[in-house]
């Protein structure tokens, strides 16, 4: 196996870790294909930001169940 298919792979590797599907995947090789490297960034970002939006999302949520407990345990102090 040449070191350009362990690089390959490690890159998949990589992309699938990050979340991508195996079509975002295989977006990204064919832009590597072309040697679009700036499309490869451009798709990264994207996906980056994503994730990022989908954590704040998930925050949101968190701060929400934490606030509820928060004032229950206001209103079992009181009770």
């Amino acid at each position: 196996m040449g070191v350009e298919m362990k690089e390959q792979e490690a890159v998949i590797q990589n992309l699938k870790d990050a979340g991508c599907k195996m079509d975002q995947v295989e977006e990204f090789l064919e832009l590597g294909k072309d040697g679009d490297v700036k499309r490869q960034m451009k798709f990264l970002e994207r996906h980056r930001q994503g994730l990022l939006d989908a954590m704040h999302q998930e925050q949101k949520r968190i701060d929400c169940l934490d606030y509820l407990v928060f004032q229950m345990k206001k209103g079992a102090a009181r009770g």
